[in-house]
């Protein structure tokens, strides 16, 4: 059975890599990755759906254990990626979408270096401040920040496999769902099975 691709999604903030992710959900035969953290529920999130919910001190045991793809902390909390049900799901043969900040997008490299990394981008640096502007949920300042912020993340994208520039939606999924075909038609770990099968239909 093939192996299933690991596809991590990040960009700044208001490049708007959660409508790509939840859209190619819709179309594509993808799984969500499911987090981890130490936070409480909020409103009607589910168990095992929404988030993996644990106390700190499981959440350190994971750590100490290595079960964990990536992680960070976050206003007091942590968030991390737990490894055995991603790669369970590769092994099965599934893809695995990861919607992730660029932090955690490297270390997940570095623990899983198969991963397909995809950068989104914003068309612009002022489109982006109109689409921060329209949000309503934050000050000039704040968005000033953001956009100052966004600029040193884009900066990482030299450890990406692919961008995207999301300028119109429904091109920026097309490109997206080019790039889930194309890394399903890479040789390097199927060409054993390409020669078996030929060699095998032509004795």
């Amino acid at each position: 059975m093939k192996t299933g691709r690991l596809f991590v999604i990040s960009g700044p903030s208001g490049a708007g890599k959660g409508t790509i992710c939840k859209e190619l959900l819709k179309t594509e035969d993808l799984d969500l990755s499911v987090s981890m953290t130490t936070r409480k529920p909020r409103g009607k999130e589910v168990e095992g759906i929404s988030y993996y919910f644990v106390s700190h001190e499981e959440f350190q045991k994971t750590i100490d254990e290595g079960g964990l793809l990536e992680w960070a902390e976050i206003y007091n909390n942590r968030y991390g990626t737990p490894k055995a049900p991603v790669l369970e799901k590769l092994r099965q043969g599934r893809d695995v979408i990861l919607e992730i900040e660029m932090k955690g997008a490297l270390q997940v490299k570095k623990s899983y270096p198969k991963s397909v990394l995809i950068f989104i981008l914003p068309p612009s640096i002022p489109e982006l401040k109109k689409r921060l502007v329209a949000r309503g949920t934050e000050t000039e300042e704040q968005i000033e920040l953001r956009t100052r912020t966004t600029i040193e993340e884009i900066k990482t994208i030299k450890d990406y496999s692919y961008f995207i520039v999301n300028d119109d939606l429904k091109t920026a999924l097309e490109d997206a769902k080019t790039i889930i075909r194309a890394e399903h038609l890479r040789v390097e770990d199927q060409a054993e099975d390409i020669i078996h099968k030929y060699e095998s239909e032509g004795k």
